[in-house]
């Protein structure tokens, strides 16, 4: 298996690099640093904006290549370069990674959990209320933008807190300061983080059930499953045993191609909630024309769809004995 892993992810490592050079690439000849200061006044002189722009490796008026190897041999030192305000974007990139991973992970794990439950409870009740019920519920969710189910989770929140006339839930932001004693920052942070976790949670859930669903019913009337119950287990026994596990291998794998989406679904919430995660970053970066922090989200993403793969063989290593054994090259 280690053999398995190490091949995956020298496969995927290089994929990283050709996401990362292609995301400064694309970032490079699409935006425009300059826009920022044609909008000042006094307008600063030319040569002003170009040795400005060309400190910071963001001049247009330099080829791109030679722009690319500057980026190229900094992010090699370890340094992404600096934003058009001079500030290093290593340390405000991973100030605004942990503002979204305190949303994101939360809601991704919480979600994928359940939407595997949600979707093998509604396989082995095929036909019956409970399927129709989780059908129907997913669905719904599927059909409405991330954004909009952020928008209707602050309308919701915003009628239980006036109708227990306590606030409950509080969306802006990390957290309110001046709480009193570490308990008190711990439970605010949390009444802060419910409902962008919720979000993001209810509608990985909605795309796990529906995928794990498929998967379950190819495998409820498989061999080893009319075996298991012809040996004396029962219906749900033999599912829980023997087919789930086995629906759960193609599952793994999903989960690094889904990770794409919640990173894109994670930027939504970003705005809608107001936290100042790579999300929001992102949107005010390409607004401005900030390339180098651009491509510095783009280098992020691709590592955490990486490590989204990584975490996917891990899985895939776990439930299926070939891979482990290594037939399954």
């Amino acid at each position: 298996m280690a053999g398995f892993l190490l091949r995956r992810t020298a496969s995927r490592g290089v994929l990283v690099l050709l996401a990362g050079s292609l995301a400064y690439l694309l970032a490079a000849a699409a935006l425009d640093p300059r826009a920022g200061f044609a909008g000042r006044a006094p307008r600063p002189p030319d040569a002003v904006v170009d040795a400005r722009l060309s400190a910071l490796n963001l001049n247009d008026r330099t080829p791109l290549a030679d722009r690319y190897r500057t980026w190229a041999r900094g992010v090699l030192r370890g340094d992404l370069g600096r934003t058009q305000e001079g500030e290093s974007v290593n340390a405000e990139l991973w100030r605004r990674v942990g503002v979204s991973l305190r949303s994101l992970v939360p809601g991704a794990v919480l979600g994928s959990a359940l939407g595997v439950l949600l979707g093998a409870l509604a396989a082995a009740r095929r036909g019956r209320v409970a399927d129709r019920v989780i059908s129907i519920g997913s669905y719904l969710v599927l059909a409405v933008p991330v954004f909009v189910l952020a928008v209707l989770s602050q309308t919701i929140a915003v009628r239980v807190n006036g109708a227990l006339g306590v606030r409950v839930f509080v969306w802006v932001g990390e957290s309110a300061p001046g709480e009193p004693g570490p308990l008190g920052g711990v439970v605010d942070r949390a009444r802060h983080l419910l409902l962008p976790a919720a979000v993001i949670g209810l509608a990985q859930a909605a795309l796990y059930s529906r995928y794990q669903r498929g998967l379950t019913l190819d495998v409820l009337h498989a061999d080893f499953v009319r075996t298991a119950r012809a040996k004396g287990l029962r219906r749900r026994s033999a599912l829980l045993r023997h087919g789930l596990r086995t629906a759960l291998i193609p599952m793994a794998t999903y989960f690094a191609y889904a990770s794409g989406l919640l990173v894109l679904g994670g930027v939504f919430v970003e705005k809608a909630f107001g936290r100042h995660g790579v999300g929001e970053w992102l949107v005010e970066s390409i607004a401005r024309g900030d390339v180098n922090a651009v491509a510095a989200i783009g280098c992020v993403a691709a590592c955490a769809v990486l490590l989204a793969g990584l975490v996917s063989d891990v899985l895939t290593g776990v439930l299926d004995p070939r891979v482990r054994s290594g037939a399954g090259r």
